[in-house]
C-alpha cells in the first residue's frame, strides 16, 4: 500500500466521521427547536398520515372515544420520539423583512441571493392587487438563480419548462432587481434579466431524492449555457437534508378527518342509489374513485366521499355492485377554513345516514353523538393551529404544494 492509497483511506474515514457528527448535531438542534415550539402551541394531538403510496384513510380511534373524546388513529405515523423539526419553515415576518410602512425596496426583502443564506426568509409577497401571488419559496424549494448575460425570453427556457423529474418544477423571471418575480411559461411575454429555477423539496410522495436533486441541477446546467447564464449549483447534501427534514415535519402534521356512515348488520347500499343520493347532495363522481364536494366560489374540494370497502367508486362499479358504507374525508392542510368545512361535512354525513337508514359511527362502530363530534372539531382546529405554528397556513399555496400527491 503506497502513501497515496493510505491518504485516500484516511480521507474517506474522516469524511464519514464528519458526516456522522454533523447528522448527530443536526438532530439534537431539531429536537431542541421542537421542545421550544411545542410548549406554547400544542392544544391537541394531531395525528400524521403516511406521506407515501401506502397512505390509508384515518379513522376514529377507540381510546378517547370511550371517554367521549374521539382521537384519530395514526396510520403509519412517524415516531414522535424524534419530533418534527419545527424550525424548518421560517416565519414570514423575519427581521430582515422591511417593516410595514417602510420604503425599503422589494429587492432588499426578497432577492434570490437570500435563498442561499444560513437563515432564509420566505420569498412571499403581495401582488399589485394586494393578494399573494406565486413566488419562489426557498423554505420548501431548492432554488438555483441564473444571471443571463443579457435579458432573455421565457421561450429560451423551453427545455427546463417542460422537464419532468418526479417533483414539481417552477421557473420565475424578473426584469430587474426591483421588479416582482413572475411565474414563467413558454409563452410568457417579455424579457427577463434574472431567472430562478425551483424544485419542491417534499410532498406526499416523500422527500426529494438525491437522484431528483442531481437531475434538477443537470437540467439547469444544460439550460444555462444556451442563454448564456451564470449559475452556482446548490450544495446537494444540504438540500437533501432540508428535504428529509421538511418531509418529517409534514408527516407529523398531515391530518385527514374521517366520518363513517355504515349500514347496520348485513345491510348494504345499492351503488345506483348511493350515486343518486350523493349527486342530489351536491357531490360529483371524480376520476380518482371517489365523490367530491366542491366549494362553489373557488371550485376547491371541501371533502370527499369514499367507499368503506377497498374498491374505488366508478360508474361501472356503482351500476353493478353495492357497499356496506362510505367514509366522508376532510383534508385539513388543503382547506382555508377546515373547521367550517368540517361543520358542513358533519351535516352532510348526518343527512346521508338518515336518508340511507345508516349510522354515523367511529371505526369501532360506536355511534358518534354531539359530544364526540365536538371533540373531533377541536382536533380539526388543533391540526390547523399546528400547521400555522410552523408557518404553513392551511389552504395556502405553500400547504397545497407540500400536501399534494
Amino acid at each position: 500500500m503506497n502513501s497515496l492509497q493510505l491518504g485516500l483511506i484516511v480521507a474517506g474515514v474522516l469524511l464519514v466521521v464528519g458526516v456522522i457528527v454533523y447528522n448527530v448535531w443536526q438532530e439534537r438542534r431539531l429536537k431542541r427547536s421542537l421542545a421550544q415550539a411545542r410548549a406554547p402551541a400544542a392544544r391537541a394531538e394531531p395525528v400524521a398520515t403516511p406521506r407515501a403510496s401506502e397512505r390509508v384513510e384515518p379513522t376514529l380511534g377507540a381510546q378517547r372515544a370511550s371517554a367521549g373524546n374521539p382521537a384519530f388513529r395514526p396510520a403509519g405515523a412517524a415516531s414522535s420520539s424524534a419530533g418534527p423539526p419545527l424550525d424548518v419553515i421560517a416565519p414570514p415576518g423575519d427581521a430582515r423583512r422591511a417593516p410595514e410602512g417602510s420604503h425599503a425596496s422589494r429587492a432588499e426583502a426578497s432577492t434570490v441571493d437570500d435563498a442561499q443564506a444560513a437563515e432564509p426568509v420566505a420569498v412571499l409577497g403581495p401582488s399589485r392587487a394586494g393578494k399573494a401571488t406565486a413566488q419562489p419559496d426557498h423554505e420548501i424549494e431548492c432554488l438555483i438563480p441564473l444571471q443571463p448575460a443579457s435579458p432573455v425570453a421565457a421561450g429560451a427556457l423551453a427545455a427546463g419548462l417542460h422537464a419532468r423529474i418526479g417533483k414539481p418544477l417552477r421557473w420565475f423571471g424578473r426584469t430587474d432587481a426591483r421588479s416582482d418575480w413572475e411565474r414563467l411559461a413558454a409563452d410568457t411575454p417579455g424579457r427577463f434579466a434574472e431567472l430562478v429555477a425551483c424544485m419542491l423539496l417534499a410532498d406526499r410522495n416523500g422527500a426529494a431524492s438525491r437522484a431528483q436533486l442531481d437531475t434538477f441541477v443537470r437540467i439547469v446546467g444544460d439550460v444555462a449555457p444556451t442563454l448564456p447564464a451564470a449559475f452556482t449549483p446548490p450544495d446537494i447534501a444540504r438540500e437533501l437534508a432540508r428535504a428529509e427534514a421538511l418531509d418529517r415535519l409534514c408527516t407529523e402534521l398531515d391530518v385527514q378527518i374521517g366520518l363513517t356512515v355504515q349500514m347496520p348488520d348485513t345491510a348494504s347500499i345499492a351503488g345506483t342509489r348511493l350515486r343518486g343520493v350523493a349527486e342530489a347532495a351536491g357531490f360529483r363522481l371524480a376520476p380518482g374513485g371517489r365523490f367530491e364536494f366542491l366549494q362553489e366560489e373557488s371550485g376547491a374540494v371541501l371533502y370527499t366521499l369514499q367507499n368503506l370497502r377497498p374498491d374505488p367508486f366508478s360508474a361501472e362499479m356503482l351500476r353493478l355492485t353495492a357497499t356496506n358504507g362510505v367514509v366522508f374525508l376532510l383534508d385539513v392542510a388543503r382547506l382555508v377554513d377546515p373547521a367550517r368545512a368540517f361543520d358542513q361535512m358533519k351535516l352532510a354525513a348526518r343527512r346521508l345516514a338518515s336518508t340511507l337508514g345508516a349510522e354515523l359511527v367511529d371505526d369501532n362502530r360506536r355511534p358518534l353523538d354531539d359530544a364526540a363530534l365536538a371533540a373531533i372539531r377541536e382536533q380539526v382546529e388543533a391540526a390547523a393551529d399546528a400547521l400555522r405554528a410552523v408557518h404553513i397556513e392551511s389552504g395556502s399555496a405553500r400547504a397545497l404544494a407540500l400536501f399534494s400527491a
